[in-house]
């Protein structure tokens, strides 16, 4: 493969486009393909072909705004449409070329005013399972620019001005983990995709994977040539069928096209990509428990001096990151370091992906530049609080981040403000609650899927979960006292301090988040022993939630 051939594959891709007047791009990821988006596709193929119109009808990735879907674009026009059924097949077909069908208005308000797409670039106008697709719209380019004009130096330079921090929660300097790896000595080197999404609320990764599968693997390519490594590992959680589906897909047309495999573009780079299903334990989210679980062995972290950059996987050196991270690579690659740092603040660059949930307007995926405020995300894009209810709290990060009140809603998006704050970036999940939420009750939710998903190597974690567990479920009954409250504080200092890994040293976050801000709340239960939202144990006139 070489500039011309890449050139070629673009050429014909565009050919194919230019046969048809129309585009109808029908999203089939998760959240649309479980309300039958497949079946509308195939109706708007039949319609227009039983009306002789030249009409290009594509599977897509998510779209973005999951609250209407299933979605449906129309190009070259750019209509949206939303809840769209089989039966709106027909007008949508006669509609082309005319004026759009009023009914079928998403009503997306300003979902996306304010969102930056870098990420998100190709979301609905690519088939995720056609590499050609991916490289009519700049696809691979970036991996020829790196074998061909680049040494790995230089590569990891640009990666290095970028300013790219690791977008799995951690935030570490993505160069300097790069940089890291590339200078440890080692016959063989491995770089790793971790896909293992589990923060309830989250699906930025899935939805990456579903929708622009080729993107990470040129990523992860971009970093192996840049370190060293010859072997790559997509880990993924098995509850992501699609995912898999269309990452096998894709990774067998990379293959097909010469992008992975030996001699890639007809270079002495050789590189592949294996996939690697993991049973969805969160806690193989960690570098040290991943690895162990591609290794064949119990999902646990292991301590650390040695880093995975210095011995990972099979004792060699290994480079991780998430889906997020090598999804950024290749447009950093294209348009230059300097062109990603001149988006977002001083010390969180670029863009970032959130999934936006709960009780909010407009659910979905956005994708916005770093330093956008909460305020911004979630009364702007997310178009506020739904049912006239009054917004309570924001919960980002998952279950390792905080519950921010409304006081912070004019808070810049970034990775030291969120910290600083009492929560975290984390992934991107980000979880909005109305004043029928009781955050008691919030705490314990994340409490127990941390003592759930605990491995129990350590002791911190797996006797400090459930202590604290319990003592949030005596508080909702009604049943605590202030000594019950002081132990509670007194744990979430002990296991954060001591435990051996991110998720036990991370677990009291929603707690310690919910007793800075909702202290008023714990007192309410303890005190008057009663719930102010009305929704726990100690308030028997109204349902329980769990």
């Amino acid at each position: 493969m070489n500039v011309e051939e890449l050139q070629q594959i673009a050429a014909q891709a565009q050919e194919e486009r230019d046969k048809f007047d129309y585009e109808v791009n029908v999203c089939m990821g998760t959240s649309c393909l479980s309300q039958h988006s497949d079946r509308i596709r195939d109706a708007i193929a039949k319609e227009a072909e039983s009306c002789g119109k030249k009409c290009h009808v594509r599977r897509t990735g998510c779209m973005g705004p999951c609250a209407a879907g299933p979605m449906v674009l129309v190009e070259p026009a750019g209509t949206q449409y939303g809840h769209v059924r089989e039966g709106d097949a027909k007008d949508i077909v006669s509609a082309l070329g005319g004026d759009p069908v009023a009914r079928l208005d998403p009503r997306l308000g300003s979902y996306f005013e304010g969102q930056h797409f870098v990420v998100l670039e190709n979301v609905g106008h690519i088939d995720p399972e056609k590499v050609d697709e991916y490289v009519a719209r700049g696809g691979y380019e970036a991996l020829l620019k790196v074998l061909t004009e680049m040494t790995p130096a230089q590569v990891i330079e640009q990666i290095s001005k970028s300013g790219l921090r690791g977008r799995g929660g951690g935030g570490y300097p993505t160069g300097l983990k790069w940089d890291t790896v590339a200078k440890v000595k080692g016959a063989q080197k491995y770089v790793i995709c971790n896909g293992d999404e589990g923060d309830p609320g989250a699906f930025m990764d899935r939805s990456v994977l579903e929708s622009d599968p080729q993107r990470v693997i040129e990523g992860m390519a971009i970093a192996a040539y840049a370190i060293g490594a010859t072997k790559g590992y997509v880990y993924v959680r098995a509850e992501y069928p699609l995912a898999v589906q269309r990452l096998t897909v894709a990774l067998r047309e990379a293959r097909r096209r010469g992008f992975l495999g030996n001699a890639i573009c007809e270079t002495t780079f050789s590189f592949d990509i294996d996939i690697r299903l993991g049973a969805g334990a969160f806690v193989c989210g960690e570098e040290t428990a991943l690895i162990a679980s591609i290794e064949g062995k119990r999902g646990t972290p292991r301590p650390r001096p040695p880093y995975p950059a210095v011995s990972g996987l099979w004792g060699d050196p290994t480079l991780i990151n998430n889906v997020e991270t090598f999804a950024n690579v290749p447009p950093i690659i294209r348009h230059g370091g300097e062109w990603f740092s001149s988006m977002g603040t001083a010390r969180s660059k670029g863009t970032k992906v959130f999934a936006l949930t709960g009780k909010i307007q407009r659910t979905g995926l956005v994708e916005v530049p770093m330093g956008m405020t909460l305020r911004q995300i979630i009364f702007g894009i997310g178009g506020g609080v739904p049912d006239g209810r009054k917004f309570k709290a924001v919960q980002t990060g998952g279950p390792s981040g905080g519950c921010l009140p409304e006081e912070h809603l004019d808070l810049s998006i970034s990775y030291d403000a969120l910290i600083s704050a009492g929560s975290m970036m984390g992934s991107g999940g980000m979880i909005v609650m109305d004043d029928t939420s009781c955050m008691v009750s919030v705490a314990r939710f994340f409490m127990e899927f941390c003592m759930t998903e605990s491995c129990g190597k350590c002791v911190p974690c797996r006797a400090g979960t459930v202590q604290m567990y319990n003592l949030l479920t005596k508080i909702c009954k009604g049943e605590a006292t202030r000594r019950d409250l002081d132990q509670l504080t007194e744990l979430c200092e002990v296991v954060g301090a001591t435990s051996l890994c991110g998720l036990g040293q991370t677990a009291p976050n929603p707690v310690l988040s919910t007793l800075r801000y909702f202290r008023h709340e714990y007192l309410a239960h303890i005190d008057e022993k009663r719930c102010p939202a009305g929704v726990c144990e100690c308030s028997p006139a109204v349902e329980v939630h769990a």
